[in-house]
């Protein structure tokens, strides 16, 4: 049996896109190298076999931090290739993410072919660092794949339970009644900022509409507001997607393809600050350069913008119009294509 071993970490964002194509090879020998942190604990819950490996990280803005990380890297770079030879994979795919550079170092000393794929439309540091040792970089958005060598524009991975879901068993499940729904969500810990500035408008919004709001772990407040439902976090997005008339969120690459894949109108409020390279802002200008959702600005947000923005959101009838004719949709299948392919040359 051939055996493909994926790599990618430091948040969700690396690693269920990797769980997503993972679904997809399921006649492989699947393994997963990763650190301690959240890519373990989805690895397990998802029953995909975890390597563990240590792999340093760039802190942006801090010279002093990163003035040992050469040394660091080099270690990791041999604790990966120990791994590579006890499991001597046919192929490794990448998805980014600091934990992606030591494992694609050793495999290109051993000749162990690497495919690695970019989400957003500005290339992360990992990717631009590693795609020189690579067969293709997989790109979800069009213009990225230029920006490489062998760059192959494939689109999103996305998993399959997030769509044709059952509507109205899936509002049933969260207990909402029939008036529209927007979700709301700020990536996998929350925003703070969104968290805020939404609760001030539940009072008045949840007169008209329902919020289905995913908060973060321990965000949850007391609220007695009829039609606010909170959730810490859930791993059944498809649920929550399956219940929206709207939707509130952050831009990372991964859950904005989703929404807009699904034809779901969003609100898109892209991270920008000094711990972000930027990325989720150019990944909205992207989609707003379509039609097919519209940004409101960190720095201009309030509560009245915000209310403002969702119910011009909710009455975007040429917005609609855009997403219903929009060809941004799930790339498990171009991705698979691309992974076949690269094993076979090497047979």
């Amino acid at each position: 049996m051939k055996k493909i071993i994926f790599c990618g970490g430091g948040s969700a964002g690396h690693v269920i896109p990797n769980i997503a194509i993972i679904e997809q090879l399921k006649s492989f020998d699947i393994a997963y190298i990763g650190t301690g942190g959240i890519e373990k604990s989805i690895c397990a819950a998802n029953g995909v076999r975890f390597l563990s490996c240590p792999a340093v990280k760039l802190v942006r803005g801090k010279v002093f931090c990163n003035l040992a990380l050469p040394f660091k890297l080099l270690k990791s770079v041999r604790e990966a290739g120990k791994i590579l030879d006890a499991e001597k994979p046919d192929l490794l795919f990448c998805k980014g993410g600091f934990v992606s550079v030591p494992a694609a170092l050793a495999a290109k000393k051993r000749k162990i072919p690497v495919i690695t794929h970019e989400s957003d439309v500005s290339p992360g540091l990992a990717n631009k660092f590693i795609a020189s040792r690579c067969k293709e970089v997989l790109t979800t958005f069009p213009s990225t794949a230029k920006k490489f060598k062998r760059g192959v524009y494939t689109g999103s991975p996305m998993r399959e339970d997030l769509f044709n879901r059952d509507r109205q068993a899936a509002k049933a499940q969260f207990g909402l009644d029939d008036r529209p729904t927007v979700i709301v969500f700020g990536g996998g810990s929350g925003s703070k900022i969104i968290n805020e500035n939404i609760r001030k408008l539940v009072p008045t919004l949840c007169r008209k509409i329902n919020i289905l709001h995913i908060c973060g772990k321990g965000n949850k407040v007391t609220s007695t507001v009829q039609g606010y439902y909170q959730i810490e976090f859930i791993n059944d997005m498809g649920a929550i997607y399956a219940c929206a008339d709207g939707a509130v969120a952050r831009c990372g690459s991964n859950s904005a393809n989703e929404l807009i894949a699904l034809k779901i109108p969003t609100l898109f409020i892209p991270l920008e600050n000094k711990a972000s390279r930027g990325d989720q802002v150019e990944n909205a200008k992207y989609f707003s350069s379509l039609g097919v959702c519209r940004i409101l600005r960190e720095s201009e947000l309030t509560p009245a913008s915000l209310q403002a923005s969702i119910l011009a959101l909710l009455n975007d009838r040429k917005l609609k119009a855009a997403l219903a004719l929009c060809q941004v949709k799930c790339g498990n299948d171009n991705i698979k294509k691309e992974v076949l392919r690269t094993i076979r040359q090497q047979s």
